[in-house]
Order: C-alpha cells, then sequence, then structure tokens
C-alpha cells in the first residue's frame, strides 16, 4: 500500500513539473516584447535615476550591438563602456547633462583602416587600406543597442561625434583613442527619470514604390 502512495505521488509530482515546463516559455513570451513592439516603443532618453545599470545588461545590449549586420564581415565597431564619473564629465564637457549624469555611457567607435592584400595579389603582404564601411556598420550596431535597452527597460539617446572635429577630438583625448580608432557617438544609458514617449514618424508620403 505504501509503494503504490509513493508512485502516486513520483507520478502527480512528474505530472506538475512537465506542466510547469511547458508553461514556462509561454509565461516568458507573454511578458517580454516582440521584436515590432521594442522598435515601435524606442525613444530618445536624456534624463535618468541613480539605478545602476547592472553589468549582466550591459553586456546583453553589448551582444546585441555586435550582432548588427557588416559589410563583408568586418566587424570594425569597437565600444568603450564609461562608468567612471571623472571620464563621464570628459565626455560630457563644461555643460554636464546627460553624459554626466548617466550610470553607464558607450560610446561606439569604428576602425577606419583595415589590412587587406591587394585585389588579385594572394601572395603579396597586407598593406593599410580605408574602410568605407565604417560608419554604416557601427551605426547599425548602435540602433541594435538602442533597441536592447528598450527591451531591457532602460533608456538611451544617440548623440553624435563623427563627422563633427568639434566632438570628435575631445573624445578622442578623454578614452585615449588610437588614430585608426573613430569615436561615432556617444550613447547615454540610465533608467529613464521622466515619462518619455516616441514620435510618430510614419509618413506615407516619403515612400515611393517601383521608381519616385
Amino acid at each position: 500500500m505504501i509503494d503504490k502512495m509513493r508512485i502516486a505521488k513520483f507520478f502527480i509530482l512528474a505530472s506538475l513539473l512537465v506542466a510547469a515546463a511547458a508553461c514556462a516559455p509561454k509565461q516568458q513570451e507573454a511578458s517580454c516584447p516582440s521584436a515590432l513592439d521594442v522598435i515601435f516603443a524606442r525613444k530618445s532618453v536624456r534624463s535618468y535615476t541613480d539605478q545602476p545599470v547592472s553589468d549582466e545588461q550591459v553586456e546583453t545590449m553589448l551582444r546585441a550591438a555586435m550582432a548588427a549586420p557588416t559589410g563583408m564581415n568586418v566587424q570594425p565597431w569597437r565600444f568603450v563602456v564609461v562608468r567612471d564619473q571623472a571620464v563621464k564629465d570628459k565626455l560630457a564637457g563644461p555643460r554636464g547633462g546627460m553624459i554626466a549624469q548617466a550610470p553607464v555611457v558607450f560610446v561606439i567607435c569604428g576602425e577606419t583602416t583595415l589590412m587587406r592584400k591587394p585585389f588579385g595579389q594572394p601572395d603579396a603582404e597586407a598593406v593599410e587600406v580605408e574602410n568605407g564601411n565604417w560608419t554604416q556598420d557601427c551605426s547599425a550596431a548602435t540602433e541594435n543597442l538602442l533597441l536592447a535597452a528598450e527591451a531591457l527597460g532602460l533608456g538611451a539617446v544617440w548623440t553624435a561625434a563623427h563627422p563633427y572635429a568639434d566632438r570628435v577630438n575631445p573624445i578622442r583625448e578623454a578614452l585615449g583613442l588610437p588614430e585608426n580608432v573613430t569615436p561615432l557617438c556617444v550613447v547615454p544609458c540610465g533608467y529613464p527619470a521622466g515619462d518619455d514617449q516616441p514620435k510618430d514618424k510614419w509618413k506615407p508620403e516619403n515612400i515611393h514604390y517601383d521608381k519616385w
């Protein structure tokens, strides 16, 4: 009799575990926004609370950034993650503001040159050539990072650096960037302090079909 009771309890417990496992993906799916939800919800957030952004969140955003498309799989993007207040203050300059306030700041940079062998000369030594795709690749990575921040419940904003020398040079100096690495943009990130809303940018008049 005792054995039968133990067997019955075992099967009941097993059934509960199977049911919980089956429900888990559905619950996770229901709690996670879809890719389209995140895209349409993304907005520029310029003020943040003092709640810290975790290392896990930072890595998730960087993984998303590095999942972006890149010409010939060159992956020219380089990322500087800034938490040190003194460095953030240098990046912000005398105006301070959102870069100085944000718990974490991403500086998205690109390698502007590549080492390539001359075309049709496989035995030749590689030479340094201009990388004409670095701005496109790094822009795609930046957008992925911004979408990941939105998906994580964080706020962020793209602030341009390249091609403005008066912005690029102070960033280069503050971070000690090599000559062939140029900052594309600076992205302060944190938990939103306000109630920023996405802008409706849908304009059918900007669309042309088959020809202009």
